[in-house]
């Protein structure tokens, strides 16, 4: 038995009347960092990837940046117990927190094991030093940051502890008055190396699949295929529904390829005409239709060399579908109006968020083209099966467009969170990203709730069967209200949608959206004239 105190600290979304709260909301957002001299002098490469980090999810360290859906959670080592001072207090401080006590080390090196965490503290009293202790834990896991409290302190151990890797050394008489700034301070540290990491990626992968953010099993699937056949040069089927990032697996796939060095060249096949389609993929010559007035490169020679991405190739008119069968069985290409072809050497990505197979029996789509182009298929999971991506994703966009607004906002509250949980995504990350844009741009607080969120999103989250727990009790009472009280002004106002706005003190656009959202329309309340 070790006589000693072990605080593992992991920060979640919490709220700022509390202490870990208050450094929570301290620490600066992930993707806010000053370069370090490491990053200094590296040229145009190193400035094009800080550009990007706005664009680049924070995955760096993803055991480390959690995301912000579940609670925090404290794990106390303590000979002596509950009892144990300071954190005693602090326990009952940080309540609703999950906090565990662990009266043993080895206890603590278990947990350790079978888990990851953002922050230690280590309070040594009687029995082994503050630096045996620091070393134990950092044997256990050599990445964890952590705060070193010492009941017997003197200089000699505290260098020994900071020259191993402790992020600070405080005395016990100081401890509660320096505790907070000490986590706020280890925090800050911690998320400027993660993002640092973050643009170290970006200058030596620009493109990489790290350019996603999630980590439910049915995107690691994804990221493990993308790996795997990203150096050879098989052709790609990517589907999925709108907005679930197939253009996103295509450019990892190319930056990953031996043709990263060549061009990326996308076209998004829904949005050309089909009487300029033929043109913009195979480029014509002079003279081979009115208006061509000099010879055309297209599209697939301009991708020569690199990768050529067809989204929503099942747009492509039959017609099309045929030639473009042609210039990937034989790789050559010839323009509108020649005679030769010219050779090409491509990597053909293609995309849709159609059934194809469905197309095919249908007659849509032509099933050998299907066959040249689904030599490997990924299929992209939809939002709504991601799990807890979705609060990675909605804390991330809440961070960037704070940023972009110039909003001083500390994140998104717990029941903000389960709404989006509940909810079904049928734009998939497109419609997140849109959705936390505006409640930043909606809320009045510093902490978006929920009824900064869209009405129909509220309501179709509450009345989802996946919705469990009191706030979706919440949204499913407050659904049941909104349709007997809309009903009920309706009736009184016999259908005047004006008089039951003016009524209700609501604009005529909102009570609209909610008659909408309920399925009520304002003719069936109006008053019949009995023909009597």
């Amino acid at each position: 038995m070790i006589s000693g105190e072990l605080v593992l600290v992991r920060v979640r979304q919490c709220t700022t009347d509390t202490p870990l709260g208050r450094v929570a909301a301290r620490a600066p957002p992930l993707h806010t960092f000053e370069f370090s001299s490491a990053f200094r002098g590296r040229g145009q490469a190193a400035n094009t990837a800080a550009e990007r980090l706005d664009v680049v999810p924070p995955v760096a360290s993803p055991a480390r940046l959690s995301h912000p859906v579940q609670q925090p959670r404290i794990l106390i080592v303590d000979s002596e117990g509950s009892t144990g001072l300071p954190y005693a207090k602090l326990s009952a401080r940080l309540q609703p927190f999950e906090v565990r006590v662990e009266k043993s080390l080895d206890a603590a090196i278990g947990t350790l094991s079978r888990d990851s965490w953002d922050l230690g503290v280590v309070t040594a009293r009687s029995g082994p030093t503050a630096e045996r202790l620091h070393a134990a834990l950092k044997n256990a896991d050599p990445q964890l940051p952590m705060v070193v409290i010492d009941t017997r302190p003197n200089i000699d151990t505290a260098r020994a502890c900071l020259q191993a890797g402790a992020g600070d050394y405080l005395d016990i008489a100081r401890a509660e008055a320096e505790l907070e700034d000490a986590l706020v301070r280890l925090l800050t540290e911690s998320r400027r190396k993660a993002a640092e990491e973050v643009l170290r990626r970006a200058v030596e992968r620009p493109y990489s699949f790290d350019d996603f953010l999630g980590e439910s099993p049915a995107m690691r699937q994804v990221y493990s295929v993308i790996d795997r056949i990203a150096t050879s040069s098989v052709d790609v089927l990517v589907t999925g529904e709108t907005g679930t990032g197939k253009e996103l697996v295509a450019r990892a796939i190319h930056a990953r390829s031996r043709r990263s060095t060549g061009p990326f060249v996308p076209v998004d096949c829904g949005a050309i005409p089909d009487a300029l389609m033929e043109s913009e993929l195979f480029g014509h010559e002079r003279g081979a239709f009115t208006g061509a007035d000099a010879r055309r490169m297209g599209l697939v020679e301009f991708a020569d060399g690199g990768t050529f991405f067809l989204d929503e190739v099942g747009e492509l008119p039959l017609p099309l579908q045929a030639k473009l069968l042609r210039v990937l069985q034989e790789r050559r290409v010839r323009r509108v109006g020649a005679r030769l072809e010219n050779a090409v050497d491509v990597r053909v990505i293609a995309a849709t968020s159609r059934n194809v197979d469905q197309m095919v029996d249908r007659g849509e789509f032509r099933r050998d083209l299907l066959y040249r182009i689904n030599v490997v298929r990924i299929d992209l999971p939809p939002l709504r099966a991601r799990g807890d991506d979705i609060g990675l994703l909605a804390e991330f966009f809440a961070n960037r467009a704070a940023q972009e607004m110039g909003r001083r906002v500390n994140g998104l509250s717990t029941d903000v969170y389960q709404v989006l949980r509940s909810y079904h995504w049928p734009g998939n990350v497109r419609e997140l990203q849109n959705v936390v844009r505006r409640a930043l741009a909606m809320t009045q607080s510093s902490v978006v709730g929920v009824d900064d969120l869209p009405d129909e999103l509220v309501a179709t989250a509450g009345r989802s069967s996946a919705a469990v727990g009191y706030f979706a009790q919440r949204a499913e009472h407050m659904a049941r209200f909104e349709q007997h009280y809309l009903s009920d002004l309706l009736t009184r106002h016999s259908g005047d949608v004006s008089a039951a706005a003016r009524d209700a003190r609501l604009p005529r656009g909102t009570l609209y959206r909610l008659m909408k959202a309920h399925g009520l329309d304002g003719a069936a309340f109006r008053t019949r004239v009995d023909p009597s």
